[in-house]
């Protein structure tokens, strides 16, 4: 389904005259999905993008050590549990990072380096200098919960909400006063709409719960009804805003 949706990707591009037949042909080569961990022997970099859960990750990394050789790189996406954690599980710690890709990947350029306590140097350089050579923009940071943009962006979303909560501005509102005064491309509640209600909401109870629940990390009640009711945003067709077919867009109150 994954070398599926690539390749219809990769066939929008050349319908944009973005990429020739010859150049999506040769991509479509490059690609070799596998059915078995064993079809990944001969490589040199993993890059995990499963389930949000530790225990889930650490067995697959296990299962890992055994076939990959052990010069080969072994990184995870994961953007909310510890690097350390996942890390901590495998024979070799050393050679393990985060690689954390913003979505979408193809278009955005951003990876999040993360050593974790265990990583070595050498191998955290081998995965910025790898994702460099891709062209994206590596920035390289430590295995604190969030790790930079998530951390960052936890207050952004919890500050907007809390406004809703007190019954300050409705969505519509909250989303322009974000666009059209603090610069941003987006507002807090039709982004988590595109990111997934379930999807932003567990990020910030684990970073808020790795913070020793610290005030400025804090969950949106208001989300988690949103999220209990299985109104995930886009994926769903309703979240804070409703996506379903020719729905209308609420209009801000700017007076």
């Amino acid at each position: 389904q994954a070398a599926d949706a690539i390749g219809a990707r990769l066939d929008r591009l050349v319908e944009k005259e973005r990429l020739t037949a010859a150049e999506r042909d040769a991509a479509r080569a490059r690609l070799r999905p596998v059915e078995e961990l064993t079809g990944l022997a001969g490589c040199s970099l993993v890059v995990e993008a499963i389930l949000e859960r530790l225990d889930v990750k650490q067995e697959l990394f296990r299962a890992l050590e055994d076939v990959v050789p052990d010069g080969c790189l072994l990184a995870t996406n994961t953007s909310s549990l510890s690097v350390t954690a996942i890390g901590g599980a495998l024979r070799l710690p050393g050679r393990f990072v985060g690689l954390h890709f913003f979505n979408p990947a193809p278009l955005l350029p951003l990876v999040e380096v993360v050593s974790g306590f265990a990583t070595d140097v050498t191998c955290a350089t081998r995965a910025y200098e790898t994702a460099r050579a891709w062209g994206k923009t590596p920035v390289a940071c430590a295995d604190t919960p969030g790790f930079i943009v998530n951390r960052v962006a936890r207050p952004f979303y919890a500050e907007a909400f809390a406004v809703y909560e007190s019954q300050g501005a409705d969505p519509a509102t909250i989303d322009a006063v974000l666009r059209e005064c603090g610069g941003f491309r987006m507002g807090a509640f039709e982004l988590t709409d595109l990111i997934g209600q379930d999807v932003n909401e567990s990020v910030t109870r684990s970073v808020w719960q790795s913070f020793f629940q610290d005030v400025r990390f804090t969950p949106s009640l208001a989300q988690r009804r949103l999220v209990e009711s299985g109104r995930l945003g886009r994926k769903t067709g309703r979240g804070w805003y409703d996506h379903g077919e020719g729905a209308e867009r609420p209009e801000p109150h700017t007076a």
